[in-house]
């Protein structure tokens, strides 16, 4: 099934959504309103048979000029049966950044929902262990975020050194 096709079907199934196609570098993308994603990805993954999750990132785009939302999440599915690929992408705005989770739909995305809550506070609803992953528990911040200090935020002191044993 070509893009264009994809492109037609989902026009056609979410004909009240407003969303925008396009194809940069040989990568066929298609932008989402963040209330629907779930239901998109969902219909992607049964309609269209992209049954793996490669990759669910994020971006502040906070000092980007010409931004107009603050976060931009992006999820990259296959089809493993016939190698296309699409570029799923919703944005998202504070003070209350959250998607639905889609580890309903691929288990993959447990610890890349993780990853993206870790470094952007980006919550998904419904993912069954949300909690850190790179950081410790006690982190507060969201390290990836452009507004967090280069330096940090003094954190550093109130961790524990790490001691190597010499073997």
């Amino acid at each position: 099934m070509s893009f264009a096709d994809i492109k037609e079907k989902l026009t056609a199934q979410f004909k009240n959504l407003d969303l925008e196609f396009s194809t940069f570098r040989d990568n066929d993308r298609v932008i989402v309103p963040c209330s629907h994603v779930f239901e998109i990805l969902s219909y992607l993954k049964t309609t269209f048979s992209f049954d793996m999750l490669i990759d669910l990132s994020a971006a502040d785009y906070l000092h980007l000029h010409g931004a107009t939302h603050r976060y931009g999440i992006w999820y990259a599915v296959l089809n493993v049966d016939n190698g296309e690929r699409l570029i799923v992408k919703t944005y998202l705005d504070d003070p209350d950044p959250r998607l639905m989770s889609v580890y309903d739909i691929w288990k993959g995305a447990d610890w890349m929902e993780r990853e993206v809550y870790d470094m952007y506070g980006i919550e998904f609803d419904g993912h069954p262990d949300l909690r850190r992953i790179l950081l410790p528990d006690e982190f507060v911040a969201f390290p990836l975020r452009k507004d967090y200090p280069l330096r940090g935020m003094g954190e550093r002191h109130n961790f524990l050194p790490v001691i190597r044993s010499e073997s």
